[in-house]
Order: C-alpha cells, then structure tokens, then sequence
C-alpha cells in the first residue's frame, strides 16, 4: 500500500498517543500496510522498527522490551533502538554477532502524539498542528478510534454537514429544511468550507457552548493528505474537532481525534469535560457505524460508484487532491466556489 500511495506517503502519521508508547513494552501498529513495533529507548524516547525479526520473521511486537532493546519472543534476538541486531542467546558469549538491522523509522513526538515518517525521501517539516493543545484557556483531549474504512471516505465524513440530520438525529441536529450557503476554497494541499448559516446549533451548542446566544461561525477544513478541522465559534467561546487518520490498510484506519474547547471559564470547562466525552464518543460512535456499513458495502461491490449532489463540492475536491497526489501529479490551480444545500 505505501509503494503505491504515491505523495500520500511522504507524510507524518500519527502511531499512538504519548502515553501509549511506553518502555514496558512494545505496542504494534500498522500504517499504510507497513507493520511496526513501537518502543522507547534508554532515554525515553519513542522508537518505531519494522515488526520483523531477522531470523524466523516473527514479530518482535510480540516480544520484551528491556534496557531501551527489544527481544524476539521466538528465539530471543535483541535489538537496540536502532534497529541493530545486539543479542544472539544461542549463540556462545564470545561469539561474533552479525552485521544485521531490522529497518527503523523516523519518529518525531509533538501535540501528545508519536508521528512516524512513512515517506520514502527524508522527512519534511512537522506533523500536523492540532489546534489548541496547549493554548492557554482551552482544555483538549484524544479519542484514538478504529474505522473499518479508507482515509478518504471518513475525511468526507468528518467534513459532511447534510448526514447530521440522519446518522446523529437528534444528537447533533434534526431536519429542518433550511437552505444554506457555503464557500468553498481549493488550494494544492487543502479544501476549506465556510458555511453561512449564524443561527445554526450543534446538539447541546445552547446548554454548553452558547448560553448567550452569540452567532456561530462554522468552518470545516480539510489538509492534505490525512486531517480534518472542524471549528465552531461563537464568540470568545469554540469547540473544535480536529481527526488525523492513519491509514491501516486499504479498508481500515486508526484515527486520532482532538476535542479542543473553550466554554469562556476554566472552572466551566473543567467541569464540561465528562458531559462532552461522553457526547463525543457517542457521535463517533454513530460515524463508526455508518462508516462500517460503506466500507463493507464498496468491498462487496468492488469499486467506487460515487454521484454527487451540490452538498459534495468540498468532498469532490478531496477526491481530487488525494487521487492526484496518489499518482504523485500536481494539483491544479485554486479555485472558490459558492455553493449551497439543504439540511
């Protein structure tokens, strides 16, 4: 899958949150069909390998971690941090120890996440910056969930407003037919939607993030290759859902889901938090099924057959950035439309 991803791979990816990759013991992942273990060394920081042993091939995942080196569970051959073979229990003490490595991968730590470098050039900038991890007067928490789907499909998901109505009725909003407006911005590497509609509410916007009834400006943004940001202010106050997917496979992902908010008071937020965990969760839960139920579906039909409507602008153009990028072309110039739907 990473050989035939095209630009896709030259990313970072996000493997785990920091609290996750820990030196007790190593913790597999797989990401554009590479299977990985993860560790920390000596010093505490995060390591990712091939989850391959040299010698029978099994995986190393399953295995110890100690002193900053993993072992193999088959035969037990350690290897350091970086990737070297350093251990060979059968073999006598004295006796040579090949010149051998398991690959290892570039591995970065930033926004409470441990990103790995998947491209095939040397990595490139930083991973992506989830908003308001550490912004002063917001609080943010992960939500790590498993997709039974491709990146494409929930990025088009996580940006879609008219499927609100039906999969989260009544969590999230119920019909009302009301018309509205959005603009939508294509550049090379992003789609950005702002939709004009100020009197719109989400769920418990009038108990939690509006009390005073500010107009809500609404944004959704979608970054090449893998990230979403969905913005809802009113006023001083905001709640943000920022998802970064890792692609698994060609039919599943890991995404990583950061609820930044700020409810205008640190005590409020403080005390909001429980309340909006378990709302979230239970939207995401609802996307999961819906998601599930597609991603079955184009495997049984054995390809995409997509028809779009004026609501899919924004999810015609992701289409468009990551099939380009896929087949490393580039993209075309930007373009802003207006566009308009019913929900």
């Amino acid at each position: 899958m990473r050989e035939t991803s095209g630009r896709i791979a030259e990313s970072w990816y996000a493997a785990g949150t920091e609290e996750e990759i820990t030196s007790r013991g190593p913790v597999a992942r797989t990401i554009l069909g590479e299977r990985l273990v993860l560790f920390r060394d000596g010093g505490g920081r995060a390591v990712a390998l091939t989850d391959r042993c040299l010698h029978r091939n099994a995986p190393l995942s399953a295995g110890a971690c100690f002193e900053g080196r993993i072992g193999c569970p088959y035969h037990g051959w350690t290897y350091d941090a970086q990737g070297h073979l350093v251990g060979i229990p059968a073999q006598p003490k004295d006796a040579p120890i090949p010149t051998l490595s398991v690959p290892a991968w570039p591995v970065t730590e930033r926004y409470g996440l441990v990103w790995v470098w998947m491209g095939r050039r040397a990595p490139v900038g930083d991973p992506f910056p989830m908003p308001h991890w550490d912004t002063p007067g917001w609080r943010a928490y992960y939500m790590v969930t498993p997709f039974a789907n491709g990146v494409t499909q929930l990025v088009e998901n996580f940006m879609d407003v008219p499927h609100t109505v039906f999969v989260h009725k009544g969590w999230f909003r119920s019909e009302a037919r009301r018309k509205v407006a959005m603009t939508v911005e294509r550049t090379d590497a992003s789609v950005l939607v702002t939709y004009h509609q100020p009197d719109d509410e989400i769920g418990f916007t009038g108990r939690l993030l509006n009390p005073t009834g500010e107009p809500m400006t609404h944004t959704d943004r979608f970054y090449m290759p893998n990230t979403t940001r969905v913005d809802y202010h009113f006023g001083e106050r905001g709640f943000v859902i920022t998802s970064t997917c890792t692609p698994e496979t060609e039919a599943s992902t890991r995404v990583y889901t950061l609820i930044s908010y700020n409810l205008g008071s640190r005590l409020v937020s403080k005390l909001m938090k429980p309340l909006l965990g378990r709302y979230t969760r239970r939207v995401i839960e609802q996307d999961v099924t819906i998601m599930a139920l597609q991603g079955a579906n184009l495997r049984a039909h054995g390809r995409e057959a997509f028809h779009h409507a004026s609501a899919d602008l924004h999810h015609e153009w992701i289409e468009l950035l990551r099939d380009l990028a896929a087949a490393d072309r580039d993209a075309p110039e930007g373009e802003v439309r207006e566009a308009e739907f019913w929900i």
